[in-house]
C-alpha cells in the first residue's frame, strides 16, 4: 500500500509548536496596584507624623494662613516653598533610606510585601532610588499647578500594562512582589 500524497500546506491552520508566555527570568511578578497604594499610604502617614510638627515649629502654618488671609489666593511665597520642598525630601531621605538601601524598599513597601528593582531585577542602589526615583517626582511636585498634573498622571500611569508609574519610568525601575 502506498503513502497518501502530502497534504498541501494550510496557510490559514493554527501553528503545531506551543508557545507559552514570555516572562524574564528571576524577575517577579509586579506588585499588585492595591499593596502600592497600601504602601504610599503607609510610607505618607510616618513622613506626615514627623513633618507636620516640624511645619508647626518652623512656623510655616502660620506662614500658610498669613498668605491665605492677606488675599494672594492662599500661594506661599517661593523661597518658603522651596525650604520645606528641601526639607521634607531630606526628611523623606532620612526615614526611608535604611530600607532603600537594604532592601530596595520603603517602610511601607516592607510591610506589605513589595520592593524596588531595576530591569534586569536587581535592587538599584540608594543614590539611584533617590536621585533617579525620589527627587525629580518630590521636585516637580512641588511647583505649583503643574505639581499637581505631574502627580496625576504619574498615578494614573500604575494602570499600564506594565503597571510602571512615571517615576518608575524616569528611574528604570519597577515594584515587584518580594520573595
Amino acid at each position: 500500500m502506498q503513502a497518501p500524497p502530502p497534504m498541501p500546506q494550510d496557510p490559514y491552520r493554527t501553528p503545531d509548536a506551543n508557545v507559552a508566555d514570555f516572562q524574564e527570568q528571576g524577575v517577579p511578578d509586579p506588585a499588585i496596584r492595591w499593596l502600592r497604594l497600601a504602601a504610599i499610604l503607609i510610607d505618607a502617614c510616618i513622613g506626615f507624623a514627623v513633618i507636620v510638627p516640624m511645619m508647626y515649629v518652623g512656623g510655616y502654618w502660620e506662614a500658610a494662613f498669613e498668605a491665605g488671609r492677606s488675599g494672594g489666593f492662599g500661594i506661599m511665597p517661593l523661597g518658603t516653598t522651596l525650604l520645606w520642598a528641601v526639607i521634607g525630601f531630606a526628611v523623606f531621605a532620612l526615614i526611608q533610606g535604611y530600607p532603600l538601601h537594604a532592601n530596595g524598599q520603603t517602610w511601607g513597601k516592607k510591610v506589605v510585601s513589595i520592593r524596588i528593582v531595576d530591569l534586569q531585577g536587581n535592587k538599584p542602589s540608594l543614590v539611584d532610588l533617590l536621585g533617579k526615583r525620589y527627587l525629580p517626582t518630590h521636585a516637580i511636585a512641588n511647583i505649583p499647578c503643574l505639581g499637581t498634573i505631574y502627580v496625576l498622571v504619574d498615578s494614573l500611569m500604575i494602570f499600564r500594562q506594565d503597571q510602571r508609574c512615571l517615576h518608575d519610568l524616569i528611574a528604570g525601575t519597577r515594584v515587584v512582589r518580594a520573595k
